[in-house]
């Protein structure tokens, strides 16, 4: 998460390579929530909102709250708000604000009906934001976060293994397994089941809690996984450009600024070269040209809670 204050950390470059979360996502939690017969839709609130990349779909509620710790996040979820929302001015229904997650004081108790996490959850210190999310949730608010995994190339499954070496090995000078903040990413990798039950950090403040997992096939060991919904289809040279948003390439640099001058291309390029050749040999094809379509998936964790 450090990596997001640096000064040489691009936040609009980072908002308009990640994936986009889908409809059926937010109507997934939508639906959550209306179940409960006291649900209100007056206010929701977006904890670790980045960009506002989440914070802006949160329009069936009244008012809308980002929060982040990141000032260079919240200011560029301002900006992003109005491109994004194509002249719509919704500036009386969302706002911003500089905050950690552990400390929601802008936020009074009782006030909220919805809070969630988009991506962020993994850095939470839990036992500090379950008694704040309590706190500030209406009896029968909704908490809601989720998280995606490490990517995958929908129609190549034999370059898993590669996007593994790349993405998790445990060799510094070929790798950026050692240089992912620990143990976010980790949360992340094993699909939020680090997250505690909160009905057993605080019993009698919450009334439901459940894991859902929108993992396909690709983590067989979880328990009643739907299908893959996050998806994107990009170019190759767009995916390139996703590459370099990670904030683990970037703490790589900074530890071998040499790899930056090969002739070969730096680290990231050549890990992309490689899925191209996989892609090509999996295929019996030439290598794809940088403009070239290629499918993308993550598997996604979503966790729910309601307030007793």
């Amino acid at each position: 998460m450090a990596t997001f204050s640096k000064a040489t950390f691009n936040a609009a470059k980072y908002a308009s390579s990640r994936p986009t979360y889908p409809r059926q996502l937010y109507d997934f939690v939508f639906q959550f929530h209306g179940r409960a017969k006291g649900a209100r839709w007056d206010t929701a609130v977006d904890v670790g909102c980045g960009t506002g990349q989440a914070t802006v779909e949160l329009t069936p509620f009244q008012r809308i709250i980002g929060v982040d710790p990141s000032a260079r996040m919240v200011e560029q979820a301002r900006e992003s708000v109005k491109t994004r929302l194509a002249g719509l001015d919704l500036s009386s229904q969302i706002e911003f604000v500089q905050s950690s997650a552990e400390d929601l004081s802008c936020l009074k108790d009782g006030s909220v009906d919805l809070v969630i996490a988009a991506q962020a959850c993994h850095w939470f210190k839990w036992d500090k934001f379950w008694p704040e999310v309590a706190r500030v949730l209406r009896k029968d608010g909704t908490f809601a976060a989720w998280g995606y995994s490490e990517f995958r190339l929908s129609r190549f499954p034999s370059a898993t293994a590669i996007i593994n070496d790349y993405a998790q090995g445990s060799d510094p000078a070929n790798s950026l397994g050692t240089y992912w903040e620990r143990p976010g990413r980790t949360i992340l990798d094993e699909h939020l089941v680090a997250v505690p039950d909160p009905r057993e950090v605080l019993p009698d403040k919450f009334s439901e809690f459940e894991r859902v997992f929108f993992t396909g096939s690709h983590y067989p060991d979880l328990p009643n996984a739907r299908p893959v919904i996050l998806r994107k289809r990009m170019s190759w040279e767009e995916l390139l450009g996703y590459f370099r948003t990670w904030s683990p390439l970037h703490t790589f640099h900074e530890k071998h600024p040499e790899d930056l001058k090969r002739e070969d291309g730096d680290i990231a390029v050549r890990f992309w070269r490689k899925l191209k050749e996989e892609v090509a040999r999996a295929e019996g094809k030439e290598v794809p040209k940088d403009e070239d379509p290629i499918d993308i998936e993550w598997p996604l964790a979503l966790i729910l809670a309601r307030r007793a």
